[in-house]
């Protein structure tokens, strides 16, 4: 089943499309992840432009966020007053963000930047995973209880003005931090079609100290509505938005999410960890490897 993808100018199979969406699905209800770091390189491989992979993945990790937070919403674990606070910081970044992919491809470069940008990021945050992983492995084979440190927000959240009382994350800091962190994750998910949450979990676990009950939920709720806002940043700036294609991604991705949510209690977590791991440095490989090698096509795609 061919499909047209109009903003793209290409014509794909529309099954495997589907196909992609589900097995990201997979893999975000199998690790706990959004997917957005994956789905947007998957798609780059596939030979969509990044561009239009970038702006059209996020709508994806819209859809697959809605039932995470009722979920955790349910059992108490979203602490809204930080998750308003770090999507009016999103917002902000996604405008940054929009003015930054602009003069990225005025200049032709947006295509090379998303590229360096996931290189970058997948190959830290998978050696971090990897290293981890393979400590509560090693743990968990000799017997021995990995020491776990005390959770405090990190010294220069502390030395922040105006604190605010944030009850359900058991904090009292300065609103400017995760406010600042959600300016940082609204530019990322701008430029590279990501949820963000891959960066937001351990920021704020390890920088701001929240409770980790309340962490994943949170986060989920950023996304949404982070998610949301790029995604029409990119309709109404960049152009860049495949609504086929975020159709076709999103109905694979509901039921794929399923799938990985059952078989995600039938393993052992670090073990997931390390496959997940191991997933996200062969994907930088891969994409570091095609930044080094000449295209068949030199072109960007850029709005009329």
């Amino acid at each position: 089943m061919d499909v047209y993808l109009p903003i793209a100018n290409l014509s794909v199979n529309g099954l495997f499309i589907v196909a992609l969406g589900a097995l990201t699905g997979v893999l975000s209800g199998l690790f706990g992840v959004g997917g957005g770091f994956l789905t947007t390189p998957l798609l780059i491989f596939y030979g969509i432009p990044p561009t239009v992979a970038a702006a059209s993945a996020s709508t994806q990790v819209t859809g697959a966020s809605v039932s995470g937070v009722l979920a955790h919403n349910r059992r108490g674990g979203v602490d809204y007053r930080m998750g308003l606070v770090t999507v009016a910081g999103g917002a902000i970044g996604s405008g940054i963000g929009a003015l930054l992919f602009r003069f990225f491809q005025s200049l032709g470069q947006i295509d090379t930047v998303i590229s360096i940008l996931y290189v970058v990021m997948l190959g830290t945050i998978g050696t971090l995973m990897a290293r981890e992983a393979w400590t509560a492995i090693r743990a968990s084979k000799t017997g021995e209880r990995p020491v776990v440190a005390k959770r405090r927000h990190h010294p220069l959240v502390a030395s922040l003005p105006m604190r605010w009382r944030f009850y359900r994350s058991g904090l009292y800091i300065s609103p400017l931090a995760p406010l600042i962190l959600g300016v940082a994750v609204g530019i990322l998910t701008m430029l590279m079609g990501v949820g963000g949450g891959f960066i937001l979990v351990p920021a704020m676990l390890y920088i701001l100290g929240m409770s980790a009950g309340v962490v994943v939920g949170t986060s989920l709720f950023n996304i949404l509505f982070v998610t949301m806002v790029t995604t029409m940043m990119h309709a109404l700036t960049t152009k860049a938005v495949d609504i086929v294609l975020a159709g076709l991604l999103l109905l694979g991705s509901v039921s794929g999410a399923q799938i990985g949510s059952q078989l995600a209690q039938k393993a052992r977590p670090e073990a997931l960890r390390l496959v997940l791991a191991a997933i996200v440095l062969l994907v930088a490989l891969r994409m570091l490897f095609g930044l080094g090698v000449r295209p068949d096509e030199i072109y960007t795609v850029s709005p009329l």
